[in-house]
Parts: C-alpha cells; structure tokens; sequence
C-alpha cells in the first residue's frame, strides 16, 4: 500500500498497521488514565459532600469565620505566653535554686553539732553563705557575698564544703 500523506512527512515505507496499533495503545493509556482521574474525582466528590452535609454558603462562611476569629485568639495567647515564660525565666534565674548545707561542731567540746553553714545561690552561683556559730554565751550569724561562685573573704572549710555542696562540686 501506497499513501500520498505518509510520504509527505517521510514515513512512506512504514505500514499502516503499526500507527493503527500505536495509536490503539495510545488510546488504552488514556482511557486508563481517564478512570483514574474519574476516581480520584468520585473520591474528592465524597469528601466534598461530606464537608458540605447540612451547610449552605452562607453557614460555610460563618464556621470559617469562626476558625478564623479562634486563630487570632490563639495567635495573641500564644504571644502572651512567650511573654509570660520570658519573665518567669527571667525571675526564676536570680531566684536562690542551689542549696547547700553543712551542720558542724563550731568548738569540738558543745557536742550535737549545733552550728551550721547554709550556701544559698542562684542559677549563676550567685547568692551567700550563711555560717550560724553556736557556742555556750551565746549564737553568732555571719554572711558572706558569693559572685559567680568565687567569693571575696576568706571562708572556712565548712562554708567551702556548703558552697560546694551548692554548686554540685560535692555531695
């Protein structure tokens, strides 16, 4: 067979049967992709129907209305939270959390172990060391400033031991 069209765009030789059965595979694909998308559709139909049971434009519009009043809500108390955690934080971290302590015989000779160092610091190891000293004429209460962990005045080995205690040196 000779055809006048195949031989204007170069495909003179070829057989009619194969763009026959090309073009029937072409068909097969696309009728296959049409059920597809027709089922994809049936689905999307379903979901939409769904959404929409016993609404119409105007109630649609006052529910998203609505999610959209409870987003602004919820934006502004998320805003206001973030506020309130940053001051606690703020707050918490000159707040004393460490605590050490170390109760001591301040003579040897009184017994019971009466007097005792209290280390109060904060997040920064920043704070005091209370040193309570119990002797027989009487009871004696000291302090001395802790910055960063260091501290100015000499201390003994019993507010060092406290201090250590509070930082977590020592248990």
């Amino acid at each position: 067979m000779n055809y006048d069209l195949l031989k204007m765009i170069g495909l003179g030789n070829l057989d009619i049967t194969y763009i026959f059965i090309g073009l029937i595979a072409f068909l097969f694909l696309i009728l296959i992709l049409i059920i597809i998308q027709m089922v994809k559709l049936s689905k999307m139909i379903k979901k939409y129907e769904k959404f929409m049971l016993g609404k119409n434009a105007k109630n649609l519009e006052k529910d998203i209305f609505g999610l959209y009043e409870d987003n602004k809500f919820i934006k502004v108390s998320i805003e206001k939270n973030e506020k309130d955690i940053r001051t606690l934080y703020r707050n918490l971290e000159r707040a004393f959390q460490k605590i050490g302590v170390v109760k001591y015989d301040a003579y040897g000779q009184m017994g019971g172990q009466l007097s005792f160092c209290l280390a109060l610091l904060d997040e920064n190891n920043n704070g005091f060391i209370l040193n309570s000293v119990h002797s027989t004429e009487g009871c004696y209460t000291y302090t001395k400033e802790i910055k960063h962990g260091e501290y100015d005045i000499e201390i003994s080995n019993e507010e060092r031991k406290a201090l250590n205690i509070a930082i977590g040196e020592e248990d």
